[in-house]
């Protein structure tokens, strides 16, 4: 991916240097698991649990896994998992794995982060579903209590396995909603295995009121996100890049407020689109999108949100107040309850007042704004795009 000091495209703005972005409050919303482990950590298993890896090195296993290698293709990304997976098949690792996914969250001040994984993935050694779920939370429990950040579950189906076990894990979902599963996905290889085939396991998501949202719009065209949301109902699309392919559809989106968990340099390596600068983000946001930034796969894609969000800033040529704005859609958009979001918002938007268009630090703190609970209001602190 593109480095700090490459130059920008176009543009007469000077560019804001990565570090005030690394200080700047976030959100994760779209992160796998499992493409977001340490290298170290992978070593460490292995040699641990005897496991057979492609390289014993943490030089070997980058190239092995490609990370941040362009693969041209989804299926050819998701290979990189086989050997992840390997590593994650106890409790232990589980637990190991989520705690350092939020430690190095929370080391570039991510604030809130959702954690996605298909639990039947991480049962090749026998381990229980339920315990899968419960070692995950438990390293994200943890880190909370060491750190603060906050991280909840998004429990993935897999399109190019079966609808059966989508509904497997969406009874799972079910199960755990309120102990730390917030939401349901759909992932996996998204050409020739259409939404609409899993649209039971949504039916039963939404009949329990969860919230989901589906992979669509990376490897296939508009009509995966059409069937995303018209079919399974989906609350947010993941990456959506050919959105900007059918403009009815996207102005249906941004009429209903749907987000778009956009994470540009895994669409680079997946070939959805050609570069970070003709990333159709920029264009979604110009035209009142609510869209997001994050990671996808902090491992495989090499990369941080503070990264993707200099990125969109350097290489799209947002300006660092859009890139603020994007940063609030990242906390509007979550599957938090909404009191618990409306106070994220209140405390992120008066950080973010605190830094000029340059991305300084103004030389006084704004004038702390009165509590809305106070003025018996609920509404939601203000951004350009609501």
């Amino acid at each position: 991916m593109a480095k700090q000091d490459d130059p920008a495209p176009s543009g007469d703005g000077a560019i804001v240097p990565l570090e005030v972005f690394e200080a700047l409050p976030k959100t994760d919303l779209h992160v796998h698991l499992d493409g977001s482990l340490r290298l170290e950590t992978i070593l460490d298993i292995a040699k641990a649990e005897r496991i057979e890896l492609p390289s014993t090195s943490a030089e070997g296993l980058h190239a092995a896994i490609g990370c941040g290698k362009n693969f041209g293709s989804l299926v050819d990304y998701l290979k990189g998992f086989d050997i992840t997976l390997r590593v994650m098949q106890t409790e232990e690792s589980l637990e190991r794995i989520a705690f350092e996914l939020a430690e190095d969250a929370q080391r570039e001040n991510v604030r809130y982060m959702e954690v996605r994984y298909a639990p039947m993935l991480h049962t090749r050694r026998g381990l229980k579903l339920t315990k899968v779920v419960e070692a995950v939370l438990d390293g994200l429990r943890r880190a909370r209590e060491t750190y603060g950040i906050k991280a909840n579950v998004i429990i993935c189906g897999i399109r190019n396995i079966s609808p059966e076990s989508s509904y497997e894990m969406a009874e799972l979902a079910v199960a755990y909603k309120g102990r730390g599963v917030v939401g349901f996905d759909l992932a996996g290889a998204e050409a020739e295995f259409p939404a609409k085939h899993h649209r039971d396991s949504f039916q039963l998501v939404r009949d329990n009121n969860i919230n989901c949202t589906i992979h669509a719009g990376e490897a296939y065209g508009p009509e995966s996100i059409a069937q995303a949301i018209h079919v399974c109902g989906a609350h947010r699309i993941g990456h959506g890049c050919r959105l900007r392919e059918n403009g009815d559809l996207l102005h249906y989106l941004n009429d209903h407020r749907i987000p778009l968990e956009c994470c540009p340099s895994s669409n680079v390596q997946t070939g959805a689109v050609r570069d970070v600068a003709s990333h159709p983000l920029k264009l979604y946001y110009d035209l009142g999108l609510r869209v997001t930034v994050n990671t996808d796969n902090r491992l495989i894609t090499d990369t941080t949100v503070s990264k993707e969000l200099w990125l969109c800033h350097a290489k799209m040529g947002l300006s660092f107040s859009d890139v603020k704005s994007i940063i609030v859609a990242g906390f509007k958009s979550s599957f938090r309850p909404f009191h618990e979001k409306q106070a994220a918002l209140r405390r992120v938007t008066q950080e973010l007042a605190r830094y000029d268009e340059s991305g300084a630090l103004k030389s006084s703190p704004p004038v702390a704004v009165e509590s809305r609970r106070a003025r018996g209001s609920a509404e939601l602190p203000a951004e350009p795009h609501s």
